[in-house]
């Protein structure tokens, strides 16, 4: 009787492909949880670049520590997909009361105060959340809408400026820009 041994060739190139793959895999992991590292890389990248990084950054950013805030975001994030901003705010609240040292929670129940037309909130849940996160050009970009809606296009502008700087590839931020270059160009900002 004849026992077929596998391919020793396949088997040990199958193991060095699977170790060339995981090594990047690994050091992605690391950079996931060093902040400076990432924003330094994002000021730096090309626009498929920054995508990736700002999704690291993202997901750095929206974990809490508690899987009882990690929840409140989570729901409060879907009622407000959802268009539900009461059960967002209440969500949200939920959270800040929970987790407040947490910079997204104070970020996501500011969106969810902007969706409810209650900009003063708005404002004020911004400032927190980059007080714990001055980094946060999402929360910039935030208070650049906000300025935008009550009609002060030189404080939206100095706002948007501000996130581009972090985040040079925001779409967002840039169509922003765009949008109020032509009323805030020539004014001394």
């Amino acid at each position: 009787m004849r026992i077929a041994i596998p391919n020793l060739k396949g088997i040990v190139a199958a193991i060095a492909l699977a170790l060339a793959f995981s090594a990047p895999a690994v050091a992605q992991q690391a950079d996931l949880t060093d902040e400076s590292d990432l924003l330094a890389r994002l000021a730096q990248a090309d626009p498929a670049e920054a995508k990736q990084i700002d999704r690291q950054l993202q997901a750095l950013w929206s974990k809490s520590g508690s899987a009882a805030a990690d929840l409140l975001l989570k729901r409060g994030r879907e009622a407000l997909e959802d268009d539900n901003t009461r059960a967002a705010i209440e969500h949200l609240t939920a959270l800040t009361d929970h987790a407040p040292g947490f910079s997204e929670g104070w970020h996501a129940r500011a969106s969810a105060f902007f969706a409810a037309g209650l900009y003063g909130p708005a404002i004020a849940d911004l400032e927190r959340a980059l007080a714990l996160n001055p980094h946060n050009y999402d929360a910039i970009f935030g208070l650049g809408l906000i300025f935008e809606s009550v009609d002060r296009p030189e404080q939206a502008y100095r706002a948007y400026s501000r996130a581009l700087a972090i985040h040079p590839h925001h779409e967002e931020v840039t169509k922003a820009m765009n949008r109020l270059e032509s009323g805030v160009a020539g004014q001394s900002l």
